[in-house]
Parts: C-alpha cells; sequence; structure tokens
C-alpha cells in the first residue's frame, strides 16, 4: 500500500508580520534573491501562502518591506562619542550601512534599485535625512544640500555595493578575501611597467588593504571637498 507524505503541520498561533519579514531575511542572507519563495516561506513558517499575502503583499513588496527593515536599524546607529561631529555622524551611518551589506549581500541590489526606483520611498528618504542635516551642520551652503547630500549618498551606495557579493553570482563560493587580493596584486604586479607604472606602484598596497578602512578615507575625501563648498 503506497503511503503518504504527510504534510507540514500548520502553526495554531497567530503569524505575525515581523516573523514574516524575519523569516523571508534569513531565506535571503542564506540563498540570495532566488531563495525567497513563496513556497519556501510557507513550509519554513508552516502556514498557507494566504496567510503571507495578506500579512506582506507580494514577493517584491516583501523584498522591499526587508530592506526597509535592516536599513532602517542601520540608519538609528548612533555615535560612540557624546560630542559628535557632523563627521562623527556621517561615518557612523556610513559604516552602519557598510556592515548591513556585508551581513546581507543580497541588499546591495535591492538597496540600489530602491534608491533609483522608489525616491520618494521610506528606504532612500531616510537615508536622505540622515545624510543631508549632517551637509548644513558642516556649513555648506543650502543652495548646494542637494548636490552635497547626493554626492555623499551614491559615494557610500557605490562603495558599499562594489564590496557585496553581487546577488545572482553564479560561483558557488565565496572567494577567500586575501587570496583574491593577492593574486590581484599579483596580476597587476605581473603587468609590463613601462606601459602600467601607476599599476605597479599600488600593487602592493591593494594586497594589503582594508576594505573598512578605504571606505572610511573615502568617506573623508568627500567630507573634505564638500567642506569647500562653503
Amino acid at each position: 500500500m503506497a503511503t503518504r507524505t504527510p504534510k507540514p503541520q500548520r502553526r495554531n498561533q497567530v503569524l505575525s508580520r515581523e516573523q514574516i519579514i524575519d523569516t523571508a531575511i534569513e531565506l535571503l542572507d542564506a540563498g540570495g534573491e532566488g531563495a525567497l519563495t513563496t513556497r519556501a516561506l510557507t513550509e519554513r513558517l508552516s502556514t498557507g501562502s494566504g496567510a503571507i499575502y495578506y500579512r506582506v503583499g507580494s514577493r517584491d513588496e516583501l523584498l522591499d518591506t526587508a530592506t526597509e527593515t535592516i536599513v532602517t536599524d542601520a540608519l538609528a546607529a548612533k555615535p560612540v562619542q557624546r560630542a559628535a561631529t557632523p563627521e562623527d555622524e556621517i561615518r557612523t551611518v556610513a559604516l552602519a550601512l557598510f556592515d548591513a551589506i556585508a551581513e546581507h549581500r543580497w541588499l546591495a541590489t535591492r538597496l540600489t534599485l530602491q534608491v533609483v526606483r522608489q525616491p520618494f520611498g521610506p528606504v532612500t528618504v531616510g537615508i536622505f535625512e540622515r545624510i543631508g542635516r549632517q551637509v548644513g551642520a558642516l556649513g555648506v551652503r543650502q543652495a548646494s544640500w542637494f548636490d552635497a547630500a547626493s554626492t555623499l549618498v551614491h559615494y557610500i551606495l557605490g562603495a558599499v555595493s562594489q564590496n557585496a557579493r553581487i546577488d545572482g553570482d553564479t560561483s558557488t563560493a565565496e572567494p577567500d578575501s586575501a587570496e583574491f587580493l593577492d593574486a590581484t596584486a599579483a596580476a597587476w604586479q605581473a603587468l609590463a611597467p613601462e606601459d602600467y607604472p601607476f599599476m605597479h606602484a599600488i600593487a602592493g598596497q591593494m594586497s594589503e588593504h582594508d576594505d573598512r578602512e578605504q571606505f572610511l578615507t573615502g568617506i573623508a575625501v568627500v567630507i573634505d571637498g564638500l567642506t569647500r563648498l562653503g
């Protein structure tokens, strides 16, 4: 007699919106956007698809909500110093976003999409508000606030996204960072020095650099430039 595969038990307690979002983030962290399916969610949460759609909407809406949840937490970061300067505030939020994308690799793509497609949405508005307030505090004249804030935001998002593994990458394993940097430096060193003198000069720096420190150096350079707008 054929046996039936038992169906997963449905949960008796009420499923909350937060539980769905947290589970979605877990799936995304484990396997990228491809891992976030209705089937995977329903199996993990022992519920039906109707309950998920009712509380969070479509898959795209869930992705947007997961992005907003992580970014909101990052934007809540505060400087350690009590008397924080505008530069401290900018570095704090920039590093919070850097670390969030380092932890949630899929976030880089979704964050970029949010900023491009929804400049009026909570993610874009939240980032610009937190950064923009400090632009004024740096002494930048109001007529240049938009350009100044946009420059900072674009640098931050571009840099953190570049350091993240691009979602959809078909490689099966995350490359070892030290090995990758050493191999890159060696490849640059192997270039003809008469044709690529600059690449030869920085090859050693490439293998020894720290992504976070390089990121902060870029922030400092941008801030220094903004203060000259006056």
